[in-house]
């Protein structure tokens, strides 16, 4: 179950939002001038974990060969190789109060350390975020279970987004805006995590041969 730790709830959520638009202005056609020189914050920490049924090692032997099945595991969402262990993802398009923004961030997996990996964010050559700049940075540590036949993807994230909305937008009550930015964030968040969870787990049991309703009646 995705938490977020400061509301402590779920959030549910459809598959559809990654189409949410509001085609009036677009963060690439802002000019400069027109948008507020101080950016709002939007933040949130979260937590999950991914159940994959097999030794820890198995395991990440599979994680640390994820330029074999991260880019197809990450579809729909548009991704190309930036280095041996890092990637550009454009997310999806998303917007609020007549102003949208389609996020592009560059990201990074560290080779493990003791089983704990790490994910931050990284420049995307050539590229400059129009209105918008985000850091994130994870932890994924592998926690096998006493049995040995599975083992727990956990991991923790914290996100901040910070977004020089339009001058017009500003004029809206900071509340309106804070709360409806943050319950944005939490919505895509929820909605990648989710989609991708099932994508791995679907491409590494298929990858062993491994029939997870077979593997649950015999647990």
């Amino acid at each position: 179950m995705l938490s977020k730790d400061r509301e402590q709830q779920t959030f549910e959520t459809t598959e559809n939002l990654l189409s949410v638009k509001s085609g009036l202005v677009n963060a690439q056609e802002l000019l400069p001038e027109n948008q507020s020189e101080i950016p709002n914050k939007f933040y949130g920490h979260y937590s999950d974990r991914m159940d994959l049924y097999a030794p820890a090692k198995v395991v990440a032997e599979y994680l640390n060969r994820h330029q074999e099945w991260f880019v197809r595991c990450a579809e729909p969402m548009k991704v190309h190789p930036l280095s041996e262990n890092g990637y550009a993802l454009v997310i999806g398009r998303f917007g609020a109060f007549g102003y949208e923004v389609e996020p592009k961030i560059g990201l990074e997996l560290s080779p493990p350390d003791e089983g704990v990996y790490r994910i931050v964010t990284v420049p995307v050559p050539d590229y400059t975020p129009p209105g918008y700049d985000v850091d994130y940075r994870a932890v994924m540590q592998l926690v096998e279970a006493e049995s040995g036949h599975v083992t727990y993807v956990e991991w923790k994230l914290d996100l901040t987004v910070f977004l020089h909305f339009p001058r017009f937008i500003q004029r809206l009550p900071k509340s309106l805006i804070q709360n409806t930015g943050d319950r944005l964030l939490n919505q895509i968040v929820r909605q990648v995590s989710r989609r991708l969870t099932r994508k791995v787990q679907s491409d590494f049991h298929s990858s062993l041969g491994i029939d997870v309703s077979q593997v649950k009646r015999k647990g």
